[in-house]
């Protein structure tokens, strides 16, 4: 790995984030809401160590994959810690580590939150909350890679980290330009939402805010009650309707702009992700109208659908407390905390095809236990999936199981009951937000231990980053070939 040539490229994503910093300034200024100097402050601070970073040491060649491993994990936690500034210069947070267990939330598209009452936050703070998770939720790595030529030499390396999903579709011969393509149809969506959502009466900024908390399959909100302040069929529609958007391979929508339509229905994973929604959506609204959770079977099937693309995608928003839901309607809803979103969305969790591909592997292998003699293959959309991804599918649900249990354990030791302990972990490792028990949908983070806190802030780290990007990192073999870095005043001697 080479040291420099990270540190180097870390200090331009910090750069970038300090201009970041600034977008929320305008808002604090209409809205009156004395948050500026805390913005100036996170700027400055994010954009000294940027250049700091970038003035001392030189970079050395490509990025090779090592490169994009360590840019990838060290540039989500340096975005996460000084996008932790504004929060904690407000006021509004107990300590430093309440303020980068939310910013962490926000840039993993998490949105589990350790606010009880999220309505104290300035509008502008509120912005940068939803904006955290706006630009975590296509990757603000993928979205430097866009817009900072810099980093388009060894551009895949990264891409290839940080994108989520077991596959990674190039739209272009270019990564800039499928960096690019991605974030185009992104912001289309996102300027769609918005508009909707003022049609249904919400403000500009409550529509811009949602839309942003939407389209990365975040789920921050400005109230507590989350969408369900809103009590209208209308936005609760548009919202569901991008949920799912956002949960599908954005590849697909970038065909369906092209005029290829058709490219939903032939992504077997997309059938596979419609037909769980489909499903699930059935067998809520049926257990709630026989618990008589609901009455009537219209407001059954509309509070029963707005949670399962909820969960089901990680947005985590809530139109209702569905902890106090039926044991199996709850049970039903932690079942589809772990599908997650599709190959290439912006959702966390296991992912659909990951599921798919076992399922046709476990086949496989039942057929070939009855017909020894017979060679058959795991096929995905017509075509054979090659040995080593299947063996990479495996080993991913290997050690997610892992990181799972061992979370699971560190997080109950701490005290926590094992409903709201495993439904936390199960909560941050997946993206998703809400749990259940102490950390349900009206409930909150902030009562647990700090170690717990850390615990669930790994899991969502290591959740976004897809589990093998961390983990690598922890690895003996991973460093051994690291070089140390080039200072510019070694740079300097060379020259002359």
């Amino acid at each position: 790995m080479k040291s420099g040539t990270v540190l180097h490229t870390l200090g331009w994503l910090l750069l970038f984030l300090s201009v970041a910093l600034l977008l929320p300034i305008p808002f604090s200024f209409y809205y009156q809401d004395g948050q500026i100097p805390s913005f100036l402050w996170s700027a400055l601070i994010a954009a000294f160590s940027g250049l700091l970073l970038r003035g001392l040491f030189v970079p050395e060649g490509d990025l090779g994959f090592r490169d994009g491993f360590a840019i990838v994990t060290l540039g989500w936690l340096g975005a996460a810690f000084f996008g932790a500034l504004p929060f904690y210069f407000s006021g509004k947070f107990s300590g430093f580590l309440d303020c980068f267990f939310e910013s962490i939330s926000g840039f993993t598209t998490t949105g589990s939150s350790i606010l009880n009452q999220v309505e104290i936050l300035a509008p502008s703070t509120h912005f940068w909350r939803a904006l955290t998770q706006w630009l975590g939720g296509m990757g603000i790595i993928v979205l430097s890679l866009a817009i900072l030529p810099v980093l388009g030499i060894g551009g895949m390396q990264l891409f290839q980290a940080e994108v989520p999903g077991p596959t990674k579709d190039r739209l272009s011969p270019r990564i800039r330009d499928t960096a690019r393509i991605l974030w185009g149809v992104y912001l289309l969506l996102t300027f769609f939402e918005t508009g909707l959502l003022m049609t249904g009466g919400l403000s500009f900024f409550e529509a811009l805010c949602h839309s942003f908390t939407t389209m990365a399959t975040g789920g921050f909100s400005l109230y507590t009650r989350s969408i369900g302040k809103f009590e209208s069929p209308w936005v609760e529609g548009v919202v569901t309707f991008f949920m799912v958007a956002a949960g599908a391979n954005f590849t697909l929508h970038f065909y369906a702009l092209r005029g290829r339509i058709s490219s939903y229905w032939k992504s077997e994973e997309f059938r596979f992700y419609i037909s769980i929604i489909l499903l699930a959506t059935f067998l809520l609204t049926f257990f709630n109208l026989a618990e008589k959770v609901f009455e009537r079977f219209g407001e059954s099937l509309r509070y029963s659908i707005f949670q399962v693309c909820s969960l089901l995608t990680t947005t985590g928003y809530a139109t209702a407390d569905f902890d106090r839901w039926p044991p199996l309607a709850k049970l039903l809803l932690v079942f589809l905390m772990f599908f997650g979103g599709c190959a290439g969305s912006t959702g966390g969790g296991i992912k659909h095809v990951r599921f798919l591909l076992l399922w046709r592997h476990l086949r496989v292998q039942v057929f070939q236990l009855l017909h020894p003699k017979a060679v058959k293959a795991v096929k995905l959309d017509g075509r054979k999936v090659a040995p080593e991804v299947m063996q990479a599918v495996l080993g991913f649900f290997f050690l997610y199981l892992g990181v799972f249990i061992l979370a699971s354990l560190l997080v109950c030791a701490q005290g926590l009951d094992m409903v709201t302990g495993v439904t936390a972990v199960a909560a941050t490792l997946n993206n998703i937000g809400p749990g259940l028990g102490g950390v349900g949908p009206m409930a909150h983070f902030g009562d647990l231990p700090d170690f717990s806190k850390l615990v669930l802030t790994i899991c969502m780290l290591t959740g976004r980053l897809e589990l093998f990007t961390l983990v690598v990192l922890l690895f003996p073999a991973f460093w051994k070939e690291t070089r140390k870095p080039v200072w510019f005043w070694q740079r300097r001697k060379k020259n002359r």
